[in-house]
């Protein structure tokens, strides 16, 4: 080891042998080094004028919420504003026109033979269609079994789709009510009821009961009322025509808009009634 690295006292410095102690000489700097900054770099600032993204979807998402929301609203304002549109709601889901009770054991023409049967009563409604197929299922009647009918009328369509299920389904019909023991009472079925009456593949004429036909007209205002009594006529003709009834009745109904009450006599030769029974 040298004598001058032995004089090094390690910061840099060395001392002279003879003299006091000398610094060394300061280099120059590089050229290529690179120059210290100042001050870091500023950081990129959000703009705190500008929204999050996540707040602009959710102004978008409540924007078509309410257009979608209106857009079911409007047509739903449109269904219910057509002829007859709330009454079928109503009817649908709050509470139906007509009232149904199942009738275990009713023997319909004193024979002793017992049968099941379904008694409805009340207005036919817009939406009867529907709630009487939905009754029939629940009472579980079987060909020949009865519906027992009391009704001042109504929807002249509906009548005749319960009609039809009926006679699909090969029941009798009758004008009468009955007690939960099956002891039965006269009634009255008028108007569109009849309609429900002639679907029964046996039409029981019970004692004391009555069946009361009009002349049908429609309280849809329309552009020709000429037009549109013709096709109700001749849609009840069809009808009446199919389930086995005389046209002749289409006459007694044309006589009058008012009630006319049939005599068992009368409904019997227009073979409304198939099977007269004498006592209710």
């Amino acid at each position: 080891m040298s004598v001058d690295d032995r004089q090094d006292d390690g910061t840099g410095h060395r001392s002279s042998p003879t003299g006091p102690r000398v610094a060394p000489p300061r280099q120059a700097p590089s050229p290529f080094a690179p120059r210290p900054s100042a001050s870091p770099p500023p950081t990129p600032q959000r703009n705190a004028a500008s929204p999050p993204r996540a707040f602009r979807f959710s102004l978008w998402s409540i924007i078509i919420f309410v257009l979608l929301l209106s857009s079911v609203a409007i047509q739903a304002y449109r269904d219910l504003s057509t002829p007859g549109a709330w009454d079928f709601w109503r009817e649908t889901y709050i509470a139906a026109s007509m009232t149904s009770a199942v009738i275990p054991d009713v023997d319909i023409d004193g024979s002793g033979r017992g049968r099941r049967a379904l008694a409805i009563s009340g207005k036919i409604g817009s939406a009867s269609a529907s709630w009487f197929r939905d009754r029939l299922s629940e009472a579980r009647l079987a060909p020949g079994d009865v519906v027992l009918l009391s009704s001042p009328g109504g929807a002249l369509n509906q009548a005749a789709i319960m009609g039809e299920v009926i006679r699909t389904r090969g029941l009798v019909t009758a004008v009468a009510t009955s007690d939960a023991s099956g002891k039965l009472r006269p009634a009255s079925c008028a108007s569109a009821c009849v309609l429900v009456y002639a679907g029964g593949q046996t039409r029981y004429g019970i004692a004391g009961s009555r069946l009361g036909v009009h002349r049908f007209t429609t309280s849809t205002p329309v552009s020709d009322p000429l037009a549109e009594a013709q096709r109700i006529q001749g849609m009840v003709l069809g009808y009446m025509t199919k389930m086995g009834v005389s046209s002749a009745i289409v006459e007694a109904m044309s006589q009058t808009s008012d009630i006319r009450w049939l005599n068992p006599k009368e409904a019997l030769a227009l073979n409304l009634i198939t099977k007269p029974v004498d006592r209710p």
